[in-house]
């Protein structure tokens, strides 16, 4: 399919720059049979059935992008630095992250980049260091950093920002609401440089409505990296290439997940992440396998899903592969008349923005 097939015309107001509060009065565009219901997240249980899982996914984001300057040796063994940027993305090893850099054209592999506010070299506390070990084709930088595991991991906390969303980000600086704001109620385990963003208008209150109503609960885990922002630049889907994310599905949760299909019950994902890392998890004849590794499953319109009935999830970028998952989802016509719904009813779109709960158009 063509790229621009999934492309519309989003009012700049539209982008929200603040989530809802509380979390749970956003509104909630519910999308079923082609026909469109204006509600908030609060009524989501009414939605529910006893019987279903709600799958959501437990990572947390990490304080992923990074500031420093490169290094390196000039003809007359001077030193020569440029301010940098870099967000993680993908964790390769123990000392060892791919990531997105800015200005990306002048990195080369053998430089030498201090990350963090102190670049005193007399003083080691508030700065990381890294050598680049490779530039890549998918426009990936692979960083070799001098600590590793969890000390790595305590430096990147130290030095590092919440790595807001390049359209809020452009419109104000991250600030200290965002370390709340921008991590979920099921947030857990350290790895991703984005947040799962539908799993942010949940609140204890409303699981504990939606567990009252015999919905159990389900925790799958996927890091999510950087490239879930970047916009897709070939003329034809099928020829975008999509970035990996690590992510884990435990074996008693595929076991729990495939007793509730076979009960008659209902898979809902909260969110495109646990929907992408169920379907790379489940088999053909639709039975949910442990998973633990790398996926880069690109879900577009003409694909068959294995796992998902339901899926909540927030407005998309035009021409993202978000877009283009939803729309395989819901169908491309019916997702087309709920956006132009959603802008025109004032919705707010993106990370902090409002949700919308998708049927399968086959279920």
């Amino acid at each position: 399919m063509l790229t621009s097939d999934f492309d519309f015309d989003l009012p700049d107001d539209c982008i929200a720059l603040r989530p809802a509060e509380p979390r749970d009065s956003a509104r909630l565009l519910v999308v079923k049979d082609g026909a469109l219901d204006d509600r908030i997240v609060r009524d989501l249980p009414d939605f529910l059935q006893p019987g279903d899982a709600l799958v959501f996914n437990d990572t947390r984001v990490i304080p992923a992008r990074l500031s420093g300057m490169r290094q390196r040796v000039g003809p007359e063994g001077e030193t020569l630095t440029v301010e940098v940027e870099a967000t993680l993305h993908h964790r390769d090893a123990p000392d060892v992250w791919s990531a997105f850099m800015k200005p990306g054209k002048r990195i080369k592999p053998g430089d030498r980049i201090r990350f963090g506010r102190n670049n005193d070299a007399a003083c080691e506390l508030g700065r990381l260091d890294a050598t680049v070990e490779a530039k890549n084709e998918d426009g990936l930088i692979t960083l070799r950093f001098d600590l590793a595991g969890p000390v790595l991991d305590d430096a990147i906390r130290d030095v590092g920002v919440m790595p807001l969303p390049p359209y809020i980000a452009a419109k104000r600086p991250e600030d200290d609401r965002d370390l709340k704001d921008y991590q979920t109620v099921f947030a857990t385990y350290d790895g991703s440089v984005a947040a799962p963003t539908a799993g942010l208008h949940f609140t204890p209150a409303l699981l504990d409505t939606i567990r009252a109503r015999g919905v159990s609960t389900h925790a799958v885990t996927l890091h999510v990296g950087a490239g879930t922002f970047l916009p897709v630049k070939a003329d034809d889907t099928a020829d975008h290439k999509m970035h990996s994310e690590w992510g884990e599905v435990a074996p008693e949760t595929a076991a729990a997940l495939n007793a509730v299909r076979a009960a008659g019950g209902r898979i809902v994902c909260v969110g495109t992440t646990s929907l992408r890392l169920l379907e790379s998890a489940t088999t053909e004849d639709g039975v949910v396998q442990p998973f633990h590794g790398d996926t880069a499953i690109f879900i577009t319109p003409g694909y068959r899903f294995r796992a998902c009935d339901v899926l909540m999830t927030n407005f998309h970028l035009p021409k993202s592969t978000l877009f283009m998952l939803v729309s395989a989802f819901a169908g491309l016509e019916t997702m087309r008349a709920a956006y132009a719904h959603a802008i025109d009813s004032g919705y707010r779109f993106y990370s902090y923005g409002d949700g919308s709960l998708l049927f399968r158009k086959d279920a």
